[in-house]
């Protein structure tokens, strides 16, 4: 059989996988073995079975992933979320839709250590919206500012989905992350912008909160001392050149221990569950990662990266037309997939095209990321939606999507600002 026929049915079946909800990793795992074998033969296939997931999970590279969760799992159980939110609602809750604003900024903290937007939003709909609620805030905007916050977990450093890029596509993780930071800042100032927009065009949409006195915001900020110490730390020693990317993610694990441990807020029950959390995390990223290498193996002997280059290349429409293309199918799998899973069934098809065209591979990492986790909010299906729906049962789907809408918008405008200005991604990293 023709090896691009015996590719398109491996999507088609590896599609038909995920609708019978078979997990992602399974699913590309199994088409992958299935595909090279019809391709290759079966016995390198099963070869190739018996040793990729013995490779990846001995790769000391992988063991970012599993160090930063922890960090981010001890840094929540520790209750560094909680005091994030009641400073930033000390600075800015006085102003209309001030604690959507502290939303963004307590949001845009914690992300800067848990690295994952799923952990980031379900952590702020149990801490902020509550009290968003308490002080009247419609229900739309107080799910929509979370749904919208959540998304800086995956391009501040740590971000989880920037190291899994760097993994596959062989790039500097230490690169990839300071990349990330003159756009995360970006996304904050476009989202607290949009919130002040919504309460001057809308003044009795968005309540206020009563001033807090000098000595109360002061006596907030000691609270939040430790999130910016390890913050500062672990990405310092990043863009210093002091540490290499697992040399961080074991320095900042351990540095969020000793913190907690110093604050006498970490039991030994709650330290056994910020290590499962890690683990079964861990596991499941790893379980993607697995069958996404084995599925690239497919697509390799397949050679369909070569036949998708040659097939967007002769339509004409130059190399940002090709990107724009590229990005719609990102939004389109934002509705059905998680961002782990797109990332990592996508990048090795799309990356060699990427390059082919010249584009930067560091700005490209933070495009992508940042049009992925966008997918993650936007209707029909968002599943960071779904995630905030979980943890939030009064309010409807619906009601979200009306809240986030404003925040796609400004996701779209952010996106076309960073394609006309790339140096807002590649500066840092050029000066490391």
């Amino acid at each position: 059989m023709d090896p691009s026929l015996i590719a398109i049915l491996g999507f088609v079946v590896l599609f038909l996988l995920m609708l019978l909800r078979v997990p992602v990793g399974i699913a590309m795992g199994a088409v992958g073995v299935g595909g090279f074998g019809c391709v290759a033969g079966f016995a390198p296939a099963l070869k190739l079975l018996a040793q990729s997931p013995i490779r990846t999970a001995t790769d000391a590279g992988f063991a970012v992933i599993p160090l930063f969760l922890l960090m981010g799992a001890i840094a929540s159980e520790s209750g560094m979320s909680t005091e994030l939110f009641k400073a930033a609602h000390r600075f800015l809750g006085h102003r209309r839709g001030g604690l959507g604003m502290a939303t963004i900024a307590a949001c845009a903290g914690f992300a800067a250590i848990s690295g994952s937007s799923v952990a980031t939003a379900a952590t702020f709909s149990a801490v902020a919206y509550p009290e968003m609620r308490r002080f009247h805030y419609p229900q739309s905007f107080a799910a929509g500012v979370i749904a919208a916050g959540g998304t800086l977990g995956a391009i501040l450093p740590p971000s989880i989905v920037l190291a899994v890029y760097s993994l596959i596509t062989q790039q500097d993780v230490g690169k990839l992350y300071i990349a990330g930071v003159l756009p995360g800042l970006l996304a904050i100032a476009m989202y607290l912008v949009t919130i002040f927009l919504i309460g001057a065009l809308r003044p009795g949409f968005l309540p206020t909160t009563p001033r807090a006195s000098w000595a109360e915001r002061l006596a907030a900020l000691r609270g939040v001392w430790a999130i910016s110490l390890l913050f500062l730390f672990v990405v310092g020693g990043l863009y210093g050149g002091m540490f290499t990317a697992t040399e961080a993610a074991s320095m900042g694990a351990g540095g969020a221990f000793l913190i907690a441990i110093f604050r006498r807020r970490l039991s030994a029950p709650q330290l056994m569950q910020c290590l499962v959390r890690a683990v079964r995390t861990s596991a499941a990223i790893f379980t993607i990662l697995i069958g996404a290498l084995l599925f690239g193996y497919f697509l390799t002997v397949t050679q369909t990266p070569q036949h998708l280059t040659a097939a967007l290349a002769g339509l004409g429409i130059g190399r940002y037309g090709i990107l724009a293309l590229i990005m719609l199918m990102y939004l389109g799998l934002g509705c059905v997939m998680d961002a782990m899973a797109m990332v990592i069934l996508t990048i090795p098809i799309v990356f060699p095209l990427i390059t082919a065209l010249g584009f930067d591979p560091i700005w490209f990492g933070v495009i992508i990321v940042m049009t992925v986790e966008l997918g993650l909010i936007h209707p029909p299906v968002g599943m960071n939606v779904f995630v905030i729906k979980s943890v939030i049962g009064e309010v409807g789907i619906a009601t979200i999507f009306a809240g986030v809408i404003p925040f796609v918008i400004t996701d779209i405008v952010r996106l076309c600002i960073l394609i006309a200005f790339p140096a807002i991604s590649t500066w840092l990293p050029g000066q490391m």
